[in-house]
């Protein structure tokens, strides 16, 4: 075989098999899903009811900021408030058809902002610091949930 032919063969043999590595890389690169860890690693996320919800929050925030049970007692009483006033302003919202949903954003904001105050209240001086860190965690999760929302 000539030498010109030899390296035509050759540099056609390695344009095919780079292309298949690089079709292989890429296969792998988009059909694996994200990272999940614990139990239902793979499983989509379940929506959870709002008593679901309402409990882990109490737990994850008893736990964070070592609430004692006269505090568990009332933050229980200040979520009973801010569900109700959230219920009292959805039901607003249902009556408004034509209700765009930013024209509710700063009334839900100041039920949240309310919520908050509330939670500040019946928290001792040792405990805000850690309540603080708690809701800024909770905020970047929130953010980071939104981001992935936009990119779907």
């Amino acid at each position: 075989m000539p030498k010109s032919r030899l390296s035509a063969v050759l540099s056609l043999l390695l344009v095919f098999l780079s292309g298949g590595v690089l079709g292989a890389f890429t296969y792998r690169l988009y059909s694996i899903s994200p990272v999940q860890s614990g139990k239902d690693a793979g499983a989509p996320p379940k929506k959870q009811s709002p008593e679901e919800f309402r409990k882990r929050y109490v737990s994850d925030l008893t736990s964070a900021v070592k609430l004692d049970s006269g505090q568990v007692t009332a933050l229980n009483r200040v979520l009973d408030q801010t569900r109700d006033e959230a219920d009292k302003l959805n039901d607003k919202i249902k009556r408004d058809h034509d209700a765009v949903n930013e024209k509710w954003h700063p009334d839900r904001e100041a039920i949240h902002n309310h919520q908050v105050e509330s939670v500040n209240g019946l928290l001792r001086p040792d405990q805000l610091p850690l309540y603080a860190a708690f809701r800024a965690e909770r905020e970047r999760l929130h953010r980071l949930r939104d981001q992935q929302r936009k990119k779907q």
